[in-house]
């Protein structure tokens, strides 16, 4: 795509590979990467970015497939002037590209339990656009309001109402770029909220490949979530146990692999393109159908050109 950018003070490369900047190392380049200096750099660039050049907003990559044809229009990464953390009485404010665990961290040493947020992959951007949850907690549970800059430059701040939240999922207008989110929690007395969120991640790491090149759960579960993302005790399908019972569990397709630890965690086993590893889930998504008459949808965002 030729295009005449909008000068900024932030870092602006054509023809970027993606690859290095995503959990599963692949994916093709982006026209144009964005990484504003600060949210007035970003509001700038966006008012004068021609209306009709398409916006990808990217965190850390650890919930997304680039696709090996990679993505047309400009990528946006938000960076160093985006990870500030603060904590005041039981409110946390974090930048978009704070990461996850260090929110949790930050606000549990200040007494504020976040701890839910301490073993979910990536910033808090990403964990806002799509109701980031894990142990029964959602981010629909916690947030109190999320600051934006909108595809036309403006600068909005959204309510929790306003959000849309649902299962894995936010209605988050299109173009839209999260650079700041404020969060509640309970009091807790730091040295419990530090003990349990060790006991999280023990749990975790004995039953995921964390040391594989991953991208978090593959697919959403098929049913037991409410329309505000909140777990529904009456039904307990999981993704992974109609993986396993189909079979796929250590399924290949070249350097794609569904993981032998957890069979609903799509891995990188060396080697593998975008084309294998979307290939490898549609492919999970057919047999789980044949074994079970259920469809799986992909919780793990795939863009881009094939």
């Amino acid at each position: 795509m030729v295009l005449t950018l909008p000068s900024v003070r932030g870092a602006l490369t054509p023809d970027r590979s993606l690859a290095d900047l995503t959990w599963l190392r692949v994916g093709g380049p982006a026209d144009w990467l964005f990484q504003p200096a600060d949210r007035e750099d970003l509001a700038a660039f966006l008012a004068a970015l021609p209306s009709d050049v398409p916006v990808f907003a990217m965190g850390v990559g650890s919930n997304l497939i680039v696709r090996d044809g990679g993505i047309r229009g400009v990528v946006i990464r938000l960076g160093r002037g985006f990870n500030a953390i603060t904590v005041e009485g039981g409110r946390v404010t974090a930048g978009a590209a704070a990461l996850d665990a260090h929110v949790a961290r930050r606000a549990a040493e200040a007494g504020v339990d976040l701890t839910f947020l301490r073993t979910i992959p990536g910033a808090i951007g990403g964990a806002v656009r799509m109701n980031a949850g894990c142990y029964g907690s959602y981010v629909a549970d916690h947030l109190q309001g999320a600051t934006a800059i909108l595809r036309d430059g403006s600068l909005r701040v959204f309510t929790p109402g306003e959000m849309g939240f649902g299962y894995r999922s936010s209605a988050l207008p299109e173009g839209a770029v999260i650079v700041e989110a404020v969060f509640a929690g309970r009091p807790g007395d730091p040295a419990d909220l530090a003990v349990r969120m060790e006991e999280q991640i023990a749990r975790r790491d004995a039953t995921q490949p964390v040391k594989d090149r991953s991208a978090g759960s593959t697919f959403r579960n098929p049913a037991g979530f409410s329309s505000t993302g909140r777990a529904d005790d009456s039904h307990d399908l999981k993704a992974w146990k109609l993986i396993d019972d189909a079979g796929l569990r250590g399924a290949r397709r070249g350097g794609a692999q569904m993981s032998e630890k957890h069979p609903n965690f799509l891995i990188n086993a060396g080697g593998a393109t975008a084309a294998e590893l979307e290939e490898l889930g549609e492919e999970v998504r057919k047999r789980v159908f044949e074994s079970s008459g259920l469809t799986l949808e992909w919780e793990i965002m795939r863009v881009g050109e094939k």
